[in-house]
């Protein structure tokens, strides 16, 4: 008998890494939306349903949402972090997209294993968007504090651990290994942080990949998530330090035209005199001034006046 080759098994590095591969395929293959169709679905976000998907992992909250904005045409509003590890991906659109998306987001959540909980309500009373962050408002003001980011439409890579010295130096093993760059890092309490980093989909797997394995010889590893095409809500939603950010120049103030007239128009007043100071110590030197003769001219000529009255 011919003698078998027998296959090795695969370490739990091996096997974490195709689940990464696996994950970023499937992410790579979603279609992306164009920019027209991103306005004309923030033109929507008023009056549309509400949609809340929640986890207990940071990459495993922005994987759930990379989904469901991959999956129907719906806006992601923003994160809301309470504490304990629980973060919750909140959405907007219209009712079908809404219901369509937060089932793909659970179903990713629970590949995870880190689904807690899933809701859709299709008409939010206004009270609601006044108090929670989860309308409009809230959207637009989030995208207007904040500039633009250097590190755009590059490949998305997260890693969490347990404990801020395994995040530290995961991400130092992460910078060494693969050429990426460190966009900033999420706390949600628990002890759980989550270091962002940007870079080609090759160079983002291999640091992923290298920080994993760090984490868990200083720490505790949690979860880890690589996105190879990130969409532009969701871009837009995650955190990056103020170093990346590139914000525009203030513009100048324009002023009416009669004001710049009336600028120009300003008459220059004379110069007054300049007149040296003396110091008079004595009182013979007092004196001496009062008998000069431009002074005694002076007094002459007052005092006439003084005598008619």
């Amino acid at each position: 008998m011919g003698r078998q080759a027998i296959a090795p098994s695969p370490s739990h590095g091996e096997v974490l890494m195709s689940q990464i591969e696996i994950r970023s395929r499937l992410a790579n293959t979603q279609p992306v939306h164009s920019p027209i169709h991103q306005t004309r679905r923030r033109r929507v976000i008023s009056e549309s349903a509400l949609g809340l998907v929640s986890t207990r992992s940071f990459p495993a909250i922005v994987g759930t949402a990379d989904m469901m904005l991959k999956s129907a045409g719906v806006i992601l509003v923003g994160y809301e972090n309470i504490g304990s590890g629980y973060c919750t991906a909140i959405i907007r659109g219209k009712t079908a997209d809404v219901r369509l998306a937060v089932e793909e987001g659970a179903r990713t959540a629970e590949q995870f294993g880190q689904l807690v909980s899933k809701m859709v309500l299709p008409r939010p009373m206004p009270n609601l968007e006044a108090i929670f962050p989860i309308g409009s408002k809230y959207f637009e003001l989030e995208q207007e504090q904040r500039g633009h980011s250097r590190l755009s439409n590059q490949s998305l890579g997260l890693l969490e651990t347990r404990g801020f010295p395994a995040l530290v130096g995961a991400c130092d093993a992460m910078l060494k290994a693969a050429d990426v760059h460190l966009a900033g890092y999420e706390k949600i309490g628990d002890g759980l942080c989550t270091a962002i980093i940007r870079g080609t989909v090759a160079n983002v797997a291999v640091a992923v990949d290298v920080g994993m394995h760090e984490a868990e010889r200083i720490g505790e590893f949690s979860a880890v998530m690589v996105i190879p095409r990130p969409l532009e809500d969701l871009e837009h939603t995650l955190p990056v330090a103020d170093f990346w950010l590139e914000k525009p120049d203030p513009l100048p103030v324009l002023l009416p035209k009669d004001k710049q007239q009336r600028e120009k128009s300003r008459l220059a007043l004379p110069e007054l005199e300049k007149i040296p100071l003396r110091r008079l110590e004595q009182p013979e030197m007092v004196a001496e001034e009062l008998e000069k003769p431009a002074l005694k001219e002076q007094r002459e000529a007052i005092a006439p006046d003084d005598d008619t009255e």
